[in-house]
């Protein structure tokens, strides 16, 4: 079961006070990179948070996220979060540069159906916009995040988190 990032990281600050907590793998300008053990195996991530919001008024700049994992067996899901939940069935758009990627939502998350093209495109990128509906299916809402340390953030999470090795 796919579990979000930032679910994961929410579930490990309730977590019992001996359980391994997040630990910071470093800053990035606007990124910062994260690992974290999720039954007994490490999950990385890096994430910033959006540097404007609108369409969807109340919203805290710390509940926007664009994020991107890498957990065994599944690397580069980006993911973003816009800080409400999505109608059943929402599909939403990232657009980097030149380039547009398309989410699909789950609740509060929008996820990429392309991430190793998504990643491929920040890496390049100077901005992402993030495009959806809405709360409930309602107005349109825009959140535009910075990528300037993204690269060096994705390596730091590769670091920690390298892919499984061929046989």
């Amino acid at each position: 079961m796919f579990v979000p990032p930032l679910a994961e990281a929410q579930q490990a600050s309730r977590a019992p006070a001996n359980a391994p907590r997040p630990v910071r793998l470093g800053d990035f300008q606007s990124w910062t990179a994260v690992a974290h053990t999720e039954g007994n195996q490490k999950v990385c991530y890096a994430f910033t948070r959006a540097r404007s919001m609108d369409g969807v008024p109340g919203r805290s700049a710390d509940n926007v996220l664009l994020l991107v994992t890498h957990r065994p067996g599944s690397r580069d899901q980006v993911a973003v979060r816009p800080g409400y939940s999505f109608a059943r069935g929402a599909e939403t758009r990232l657009f980097i540069g030149q380039g547009e990627f398309a989410f699909f939502t789950a609740s509060d998350n929008a996820f990429a159906r392309d991430g190793r093209a998504a990643v491929a495109a920040l890496r390049a990128g100077r901005e992402a916009v993030h495009r959806g509906p809405g709360p409930n299916g309602r107005g349109q809402a825009t959140d535009t995040f910075a990528l300037a340390g993204f690269a060096q953030a994705y390596e730091a999470i590769g670091r920690e988190c390298p892919p499984p090795a061929r046989r």
